[in-house]
């Protein structure tokens, strides 16, 4: 039997389909501050666009691409098995200026921990902005 020489070091990817795709680049790009690193075109001649974009997130990549079918978010927690959460770091003497600029695009913080800022992107896709373990200082709490 054939094993690995070692464990994957890393994420590659993580795929997102999207119903509104400019809509979502917009978002991820502008919003949470993610490089266009790619353009993927449609290879359907009936469909102008593109058929996917990939976002530079470190040392791997974002892919948002087109769907046929509309988003089906569900509450904040699902008790479905499956995809919950893509949660981005941040450094905890950010999280406030990361609190100002999601209010600057009218973008909701639907719930918080000690280390986490938690959002929905446009389709309602759950994403959380993390600075795990590390927590923010007094001093930083006491500028909010």
């Amino acid at each position: 039997m054939a094993v690995p020489p070692i464990a994957p070091h890393g994420i590659h990817h993580l795929a997102i389909q999207c119903h509104d795709l400019v809509g979502m680049v917009r978002f991820y790009q502008r919003v949470l501050r993610l490089p266009i690193v790619k353009r993927w075109p449609s290879e359907d001649p009936n469909i102008s666009g593109d058929r996917a974009v990939w976002l530079g997130l470190g040392q791997s990549v974002l892919v948002l691409e087109r769907a046929a079918d509309a988003p089906n978010p569900q509450g904040w927690q699902s008790p479905d098995p499956g995809m919950h959460l893509l949660a981005l770091h941040i450094f905890p003497w950010n999280r406030r200026l990361w609190a100002e600029h999601l209010s600057l695009y009218e973008v909701q913080i639907v719930h918080q921990s000690q280390w986490t800022l938690y959002l929905r992107d446009p389709e309602g896709n759950r994403v959380g902005l993390s600075h795990y373990p590390e927590v923010e200082s007094e001093v930083q709490r006491s500028q909010w």
